[in-house]
């Protein structure tokens, strides 16, 4: 018998990936070499000025009046002004556990980007590293009580946005298979919901939280303003979040349903088991863009009073002692939004590749 691997013709492998090379794009053709020349006069106009301000003619060790005669960047002021940038008006003191609390909220956040720890463990590590922050920042036993006006800085920048997202993300997915559910009730009412909070600005919530909440309230019943923000934090994220995992949803074959209910699956156990972990995969690329968002939203904090990250970096320009180097806190805060959005975007990108090898 003849052998069928010998008669038929053996499949093409795929021609090699070329590269194009550098100088082609850069001046390929009249139009690139245009672009290629405008950005190249745009870097020298505004990057020269900005390299001589930012390190030549910078002051990187002094006092005020160094730096006042000197033409360049005041470093000085941020190396003197470190701890409040950092920690806001949290008590010198006591900024150790505002440390450790930074430093226990960076390590989730690291663990979390790492598929390999995505487990029922992961979800339980979340809630404990929270209640610890709150614990470390507020005082608990041993520790000196210090009041939520005095949190500020780089911890209640990182504290406000993973918990609005960690909040946000089981009450985003119930909305989203709400919105989709055959109840016309149920799915009126999270539509309300969700179309009501995204049609609100961010910081019409947060004036909302702090002026209309406390006059809704019973005599004598308070709630921290610290609390409410984020409360209304993470009912803005579930609005944005449920739309997204509700898109991802609708990305998943019907036939992923229906094989899953062929083989006897219940409807709960298909969307939990077949449907959402599939959605979210989709989804991943938009809740990191949305993370990123609600990372920035934290400033907005600011209109209430709480010494997040900008604030504290006005409130350290506004130092008598250190007057005027206004350019120097906010470049510092820029720089910081930037390292974490860029490194989101990055990790998005990182998971997109993973996940495609996959498919």
């Amino acid at each position: 018998m003849t052998d069928l691997a010998t008669v038929l013709p053996r499949p093409l492998a795929p021609p090699p990936a070329v590269r194009p090379k550098l100088w082609v794009g850069l001046f390929g053709s009249k139009l690139n070499t245009a672009i290629t020349l405008g950005f190249a006069a745009l870097i020298w106009w505004v990057g020269i000025p900005f390299l001589r301000w930012a390190v030549i003619d910078a002051t990187w060790t002094g006092t005020a009046e160094t730096c006042a005669a000197g033409h360049g960047a005041c470093w000085a002021f941020v190396v003197e002004k470190a701890p409040l940038l950092a920690f806001g008006l949290y008590p010198p003191d006591e900024r150790p556990r505002a440390l450790a609390a930074l430093l226990l909220m960076v390590g989730l956040i690291v663990a979390s980007t790492r598929p390999r720890f995505w487990r029922r463990g992961l979800v339980v590590a979340w809630v404990a590293v929270l209640a610890t922050v709150v614990a470390l920042l507020a005082g608990v036993g041993p520790l000196a009580a210090v009041s939520s006006e005095r949190w500020g800085g780089l911890p209640i920048t990182f504290f406000l946005a993973m918990t609005a997202f960690a909040g946000a993300f089981p009450l985003a997915i119930g909305l989203a298979l709400a919105r989709r559910s055959k109840m016309g009730g149920i799915r009126l009412l999270a539509g309300a919901f969700v179309e009501t909070v995204r049609g609100v600005p961010l910081i019409t919530l947060l004036y909302a939280s702090t002026l209309l909440v406390p006059l809704m309230l019973p005599a004598g019943v308070a709630i921290d303003k610290f609390a409410r923000a984020t409360a209304m934090l993470v009912l803005f994220t579930a609005a944005y979040l449920a739309e997204i995992v509700r898109a991802g949803l609708a990305a998943v074959p019907a036939g992923q349903s229906e094989a899953a209910r062929a083989l006897g699956l219940s409807p709960w156990q298909t969307t939990r088991l077949v449907v959402l972990p599939q959605a979210l995969k989709v989804s991943i690329p938009s809740m990191v863009t949305l993370a990123i968002g609600i990372l920035l939203d934290t400033t907005l904090v600011v209109i209430i009073g709480m010494y997040e990250l900008l604030n504290a970096a006005r409130t350290a320009a506004n130092d008598p002692a250190w007057l005027g180097f206004f350019d120097e806190a906010y470049a510092v805060a820029a720089l910081v939004y930037f390292v974490l959005g860029f490194a989101g975007s990055r990790w998005s990108l990182t998971l997109e590749r993973r996940f495609a090898r996959g498919r």
